[in-house]
């Protein structure tokens, strides 16, 4: 049986997402069960909760294709890694993407263009990117069965907090800018693993886990997905307060 609009507009309410919001969105579709109107379905729900003041987005990153080997921010889909959601967002009426290649995000709603805007090449989920943005406007994460090893502001965290020996990595993306391709290089602290090696593997899944086990963050049946609401701010404050306890100088 399908999980209709109206029972997923009460979880999404009951879990604390309110009209005006910010909130990014990780999803396990799969988790969450079968949603009347699918991918599409479950986001027309979350933006009618979080109504026109409200703003929606997610990490998208993106995919070369055969047809477009390289980043082109209107045509580049999200990368697979990150589920379907990720690009229906992508690709919903009004969407508007950040033009940071690898550091992608997209959002839609009333915030989405500032949001979005004047992302940084160099260090993009630093200082200016929308996640640093997620946080100066209070923003939330709604990890809907999503895996807690997965959250994308903790490399804001990483970027903010103060620690030795953080890798940092040089990459060169070939991106469409003024119908040119060219090649951007782009320096950045490595989110391919965590950020100093000293850091145990599933150590995002850790900062998560306690955050939720302190009580700080709301938790809820979504669909039938366990899922749990993170206010941007206080969880990015948690993060770097552990890391530079148990890894700073």
């Amino acid at each position: 049986m399908k999980i209709s609009v109206a029972q997923l507009e009460h979880d999404f309410r009951s879990i604390g997402i309110c009209a005006g919001d910010t909130l990014m969105v990780h999803a396990s579709l799969r988790s969450v069960g079968p949603v009347e109107d699918r991918a599409e379905g479950l986001v027309s729900t979350l933006l009618s909760v979080l109504g026109h003041r409200g703003t929606l987005l997610a990490y998208v990153d993106f995919e070369p294709t055969n047809d477009t080997p390289y980043f082109d921010p209107q045509k580049s889909p999200a990368s697979p890694d990150y589920g379907i959601l990720a690009e229906v967002i992508r690709t919903w009426p009004g969407a508007i993407r950040s033009l940071n290649p690898g550091a992608s995000m997209a959002a839609i709603g009333d915030r989405s263009a500032w949001i979005c805007s004047d992302h940084p090449m160099n260090y993009g989920y630093g200082q200016g990117s929308p996640l640093s943005k997620l946080v100066e406007i209070d923003g939330k994460i709604l990890l809907l069965g999503s895996d807690f090893d997965h959250v994308t502001i903790l490399h804001y965290a990483e970027h903010c907090a103060k620690l030795p020996d953080k890798r940092v990595i040089h990459r060169t993306d070939k991106v469409l800018s003024e119908n040119v391709v060219i090649d951007v290089v782009i320096e950045e602290f490595d989110t391919s693993e965590l950020v100093i090696s000293a850091m145990p593997a599933n150590y995002f899944a850790e900062i998560t886990q306690q955050f939720v086990n302190a009580g700080y963050a709301q938790a809820g049946i979504v669909g039938h997905a366990h899922s749990v609401l993170l206010p941007a701010r206080e969880f990015v404050s948690f993060a770097i307060e552990k890391m530079e306890s148990e890894f700073g100088t």
